[in-house]
């Protein structure tokens, strides 16, 4: 059997597959892989760090008419905490329909006496998977995913969970807020996400219903980036075992031309993604990682150590990020597709855990998370390799500085008596040469 390659075609001959047919596969590929619909002519608006977050937060909760829906792998009994409750109080108290949704392991450490004001309001308050005689004793899966939606015209999303770590840190010295990311998104991918509220909700109450792919047909699929308005928004949601934004974020890099930049919190990717990292990088589009330096659970630098210096030989660049803790989910492929979401690129957040990321294309917000990206690596540094470790190079100090690595530089190990997560010059441990 013959094929015909592109050189083979007589010159002035059309494409094997037509411009128009091109630009509609983001919303056709979405659907197919991870299905999500994907809907034009949203309004969207990037949210950086906590403070605008939670700014957002309250301000659309108090301006709720109709319904509020509140998801959280975190909430904190604390300044926040109790603002946003206090929020979710009022707002119920003027006949709002209030759900709020919070994930049982991520609530530990809330006293059982901080929901009880919601509930006295009427809202509805529900923990997500508590430990039962089920598979992995319900440890496993956890909802994971950072949303709230207000009278379904207005969602927001990302990485931010409610507690005052996002607003001033956690450590006791040099204390930072954490790094992170949400984005605001009025319009029809509001209903989107309020539906995808729903179907964690009724998890949550133990109802099972079928699965929604199985049971209607996509909405969406042609949609043409280059004729409807945008912004194009996907809602993709992870489940267990279903892998979406795995196969997402490698059809992320497959059309990735020029660059494909991440931020994420635990970088442990499986080989099947670092194999489409490593291969985009050697086709030449510049792959960045932006991973934290401090982390909330300081053994995870040891695990990640394997992944970091296999991506770095692969021609991959990473960076470590010097404030407390850079915890954002993000990637912004070509300054034009952008993902923000509360997914790692680890095998919790991919294939266990439930999740929730919206897939962007819009060129305005595309060049927003260039820029703020850029920002970041200045107050990052370049990972190497060097004798078969893995040292920092120099923190950046401007844009200038970015487009080419510099020299490393050999860093002395922290004394033993500081914790891992409070040394800002900690290098990654040794780790075997890879094979």
């Amino acid at each position: 059997m013959s094929s015909t390659r592109p050189s083979d075609l007589a010159p002035g001959a059309p494409p094997i597959l037509p411009p128009l047919q091109q630009s509609r596969t983001y919303a056709r590929g979405l659907w197919r892989i991870a299905a999500a619909d994907v809907s034009a002519g949203n309004g969207v608006k990037l949210l950086r760090n906590g403070a605008p977050t939670f700014a957002a937060i309250l301000d659309r909760i108090e301006g709720a008419r109709e319904s509020v829906e509140l998801e959280q792998y975190i909430f904190r009994a604390d300044e926040i905490g109790h603002k946003v409750r206090d929020a979710l109080v009022a707002a119920a108290t003027r006949g709002v329909r209030v759900r709020v949704l919070v994930d049982w392991v991520g609530r530990m450490g809330t006293p059982n006496s901080f929901w009880f004001p919601l509930r006295a309001a009427g809202v509805s308050v529900r923990l997500f998977h508590p430990p039962g005689f089920r598979s992995w004793l319900g440890l496993l899966p956890r909802d994971h995913r950072k949303l709230l939606v207000v009278d379904n015209r207005v969602g927001i999303t990302g990485g931010i969970g409610i507690g005052d770590q996002w607003r001033r840190g956690r450590l006791r010295q040099r204390s930072t807020p954490w790094r992170d990311t949400c984005v605001e998104i009025s319009g029809p991918a509001a209903m989107d996400m309020a539906e995808s509220f729903d179907r964690m909700w009724e998890r949550a109450g133990g109802r099972r219903r079928l699965r929604f792919r199985e049971v209607r047909n996509p909405r969406a699929t042609h949609l043409d980036p280059m004729r409807d308005p945008p912004a194009l928004v996907g809602i993709v949601e992870g489940e267990p075992g279903r892998l979406r934004l795995s196969r997402a974020l490698q059809m992320q890099a497959l059309g990735a031309e020029r660059t494909f930049w991440i931020a994420s919190a635990y970088f442990a990717p499986s080989w099947s993604l670092a194999e489409a990292l490593s291969g985009a990088a050697r086709d030449g589009v510049d792959v960045r990682v932006l991973v934290p330096s401090r982390y909330d659970h300081p053994w995870l630098r040891t695990l990640l150590a394997p992944y970091v210096k296999r991506l770095i030989g692969s021609g991959v660049r990473l960076w470590e990020w010097r404030g407390e803790m850079m915890h954002a989910k993000t990637t912004v492929v070509d300054g034009r597709w952008v993902r923000i979401g509360s997914t790692d690129f680890n095998a919790l957040g991919v294939a266990i855990n439930y999740e929730l990321d919206a897939f962007i294309e819009d060129a305005t917000l595309g060049r927003a998370s260039e820029e703020m990206f850029l920002e970041d690596l200045e107050r990052s540094r370049e990972l190497f390799i060097r004798h078969r470790h893995v040292v920092t190079g120099p923190t950046r100090t401007g844009p200038a500085a970015l487009p080419g690595p510099v020299a490393p530089t050999s860093l002395t190990p922290a004394p033993k008596h500081r914790l891992p997560q409070d040394d800002d010059d900690q290098p990654f441990p040794p780790t075997a040469p890879a094979p």
